[in-house]
């Protein structure tokens, strides 16, 4: 049976006590964080007025925001915000404004109150604003005709890792607060181990824990030796170098996997008519066929319609358990 969403509100991510975050080295990565997190802020936007003959072809939208989860090098992100803006505004004949954000707070309290129309993100975070009800689930990724990935733990080359309880008592890092592959599926898997539960938490089981602001950011924390384990996604480390270059995959390895974790998704807010998400639902869809580089290098992989009920269950019993874990 679904758990209602109303069930879910309060807090789902594990409170860490003893937290030790040490400073992000990339500065330009936080500042262009801080930027786009102004924009979101800031923006002053209002909807046009509904036109008394309503052309069910067109947007109503004059300017559309796009959110994307900024969860790799900045360079690249900036690259991938320039041509989404591009492809989007010739397709919809619409100003496109692509913003970049690290916190999943601020998108949904965009959706609140209309600044943000368009959100690509973890299902962790999409699940979220359907709790709240300011978003719901337009796409969903699909890697190589996927609808799931995998979690991973990876360390460097040279270590005698082979599974997770190998990490007693070392440190760690986790991609983020609020990525599903990167913390809430690798904590559900220790808390199914019993290595974390209502009496054990993270830091009972590790020496530290830290959150990085992005699959990169916990990467970059194990090349540097200041962890001897991050929990990423997957394709962070399989696939063609979106997040890694080669250099620094020949000094890692993957030790353990664990999910299945939801793919990515494209939610819209809540707020939108189901004309205008009929028609950025037919835009992005469009984008497999017309652009299909740009739409792997964003999106990784495939745009494509799911089951929402079959996608949201597992990311909300994962919640649920952790719930019970604690602080």
């Amino acid at each position: 049976m679904l758990t209602p969403l109303t069930k879910l509100k309060g807090k789902t991510n594990l409170q860490v006590s003893n937290l030790m975050i040490s400073p992000i080295r990339n500065f330009h990565s936080w500042s262009i964080f801080f930027f786009f997190t102004l924009i979101i802020s800031c923006s002053d936007r209002t909807e046009p007025s509904v036109p008394s003959e309503i052309n069910d072809q067109e947007l109503s939208l004059q300017k559309v925001i796009f959110s994307l989860k900024a969860n790799k090098k900045p360079e690249m992100m900036l690259a991938e915000k320039f041509n989404l803006e591009k492809y989007l505004q010739n397709k919809l004949q619409r100003k496109v404004e692509v913003i970049l954000s690290s916190d999943s707070s601020v998108v949904i309290e965009s959706f609140r109150n209309g600044t943000v129309d368009l959100a690509f993100s973890s299902h962790t975070d999409a699940v979220r604003n359907i709790e709240q009800n300011t978003g719901s689930i337009l796409l969903s990724s699909s890697n190589k005709g996927n609808s799931h990935y995998q979690s991973v733990w990876l360390c460097l080359e040279e270590k005698n890792f082979h599974s997770i309880k190998d990490l007693r008592n070392r440190p760690v890092s986790f991609s983020s607060r609020s990525s599903t592959s990167g913390f809430l599926i690798p904590a559900l898997d220790l808390a199914k181990k019993g290595f974390i539960g209502p009496s054990k938490s993270l830091t009972d089981f590790f020496s530290l824990v830290i959150y990085g602001n992005g699959y990169v950011s916990a990467v970059e924390k194990v090349l540097s030796g200041e962890v001897d384990a991050a929990a990423v996604s997957d394709y962070v480390f399989k696939e063609d170098n979106k997040f890694l270059t080669d250099t620094q995959k020949s000094k890692l390895k993957i030790f353990q996997e664990q999910g299945p974790v939801p793919n990515h998704v494209i939610s819209a807010r809540i707020s939108l008519s189901n004309n205008d998400k009929k028609i950025l639902r037919q835009a992005l869809l469009d984008m497999n066929e017309e652009n299909p580089k740009l739409c792997d290098q964003i999106f990784n992989g495939k745009l494509i319609i799911l089951d929402n009920n079959e996608h949201i269950q597992l990311t909300l019993d994962a919640l649920e358990v952790q719930k019970t874990l604690m602080p």
